[in-house]
């Protein structure tokens, strides 16, 4: 029987008061409410305060670049596809630095699921405006006030994402329950976590969110349909939706790969011979 317990970190260095509490308490909940055992799962992360996450966590965790979160993720799941793969980021880290890689996650489906921790603010690097930093917000970066933000979203089901969710940290039952289903979820999964920053986002704060954020759900909401999910994804001023946005199911990247299908790739016996003549052709 799997135990909060059995993922029980080490201490934290965030903020009191951080966002990213909520996030931690919710993916831990997850894990166990799944009775995944902590050997069965690989968090992978980048820099940054959401990138911490892992370090608090006991199971196997991988810390890659700035930005490069999934490519780390990809590799780690094409080797061992019987691994559980959990992708964590934050706003800056996933859809800033790695925006380009976020893409094509999302086209290839590869079956991970990726937490990203939007708190709207560069926290890490003392309070820089970040890519969904709300237009006009004021920072050492934008003392003029910040551009439009890139709505992730929207992004996610342009660019074929199968499961494209939103939660609030505030909210850790809705994110635990949210976080579940992308896992389970046969392809890449995105939950795009909305969480203060108590010490560089004066704006964003608990309250804030509490006053905006409201639930979606069958059969009020149709994931299923992509016209519905573009125009949920686009409500924010004064109303924001937490939920399951888009739901799609396709093959994933691994069932596309005949290399795959006889097991993982780390279980199979190296033979060096397949090297050897194969690099004989180049001679």
């Amino acid at each position: 029987m799997v135990t909060l317990e059995d993922y029980k970190g080490g201490p934290t260095a965030w903020c009191p008061g951080c966002g990213n509490f909520g996030i931690l308490l919710a993916l831990q909940q997850a894990l166990v409410a799944l009775e995944l055992p902590p050997h069965q799962v690989l968090i992978v992360s980048g820099i940054g305060q959401a990138a911490k996450l892992p370090h608090y966590l006991k199971c196997n965790t991988l810390n890659g670049l700035h930005g490069r979160t999934l490519p780390v993720a990809t590799g780690a799941r094409l080797a061992n596809h019987e691994l559980t793969v959990i992708a964590v980021g934050g706003d800056g880290d996933g859809y800033g630095e790695g925006g380009n890689h976020f893409l094509h996650a999302l086209r290839r489906n590869i079956d991970i699921t990726y937490l990203v921790h939007n708190n709207q603010v560069y926290g890490l690097t003392k309070g820089q405006a970040s890519p969904t930093s709300d237009p006009g917000f004021v920072t050492k970066t934008t003392p003029q006030g910040a551009p439009t933000p890139l709505n992730p979203l929207s992004v996610a089901i342009a660019a074929g994402g199968g499961f494209v969710a939103r939660s609030f940290s505030g909210d850790i039952p809705h994110l635990s329950g949210l976080i579940q289903q992308a896992i389970q979820h046969r392809g890449f999964s995105l939950v795009d976590v909305l969480q203060p920053c108590v010490s560089f986002n004066p704006k964003n704060t608990f309250a804030w969110y509490r006053e905006r954020v409201h639930r979606v759900e069958e059969p009020g909401h149709d994931p299923t349909d992509k016209m519905v999910a573009f125009a949920r994804a686009q409500e924010w001023d004064g109303s924001i939706p937490i939920g399951v946005i888009y739901r799609h199911q396709r093959p994933t990247f691994e069932e596309e790969l005949p290399a795959l299908r006889d097991g993982a790739l780390v279980k199979r016996k190296l033979e060096p011979g397949h090297v050897a003549r194969l690099l004989s052709e180049f001679k």
